[in-house]
């Protein structure tokens, strides 16, 4: 089973020892309806791993994402197990608008957050 996530804003971001793809759905020029976060935490003394966070609720760890794979304004994630959060989400899928700032921050992001988990796409 899938859910699926539209956002009408990406933003791509390089923190200390974290790389970061925000999703979010902003209302009225500033406020936040819906958002999610994908973190890659690249700490040398901790093992690698992948968080999302959606609207304050954190997932995380190396057996989180199987495979990343996108075409156009899609992202598929797809999960090694269920997600009880998520009404026991296999898969989700974000959409974004294809905007020339939403395709430059998903371009810089995509292979840095995913690495070698991204299986496939177009760009």
């Amino acid at each position: 089973m899938a859910v699926s996530r539209q956002y009408d804003t990406v933003a791509f971001d390089v923190r200390d020892n974290e790389i970061i793809l925000f999703f979010a759905k902003i209302i009225d020029q500033s406020d936040i309806s819906d958002y999610l976060l994908l973190m890659r935490n690249m700490n040398e003394d901790l093992k690698e791993s992948i968080y999302i966070e959606i609207n304050e609720g954190q997932y995380g760890g190396n057996d989180l994402i199987r495979e990343a794979e996108m075409t156009g304004n899609v992202l598929t994630l797809r999960l090694f197990n269920p997600a009880e959060e998520l009404d026991g989400a296999t898969d989700i899928v974000l959409t974004w608008i294809d905007s020339p700032e939403n395709i430059e921050s998903i371009e810089a992001g995509s292979l840095l957050v995913f690495g070698n988990i991204l299986v496939g796409g177009n760009a």
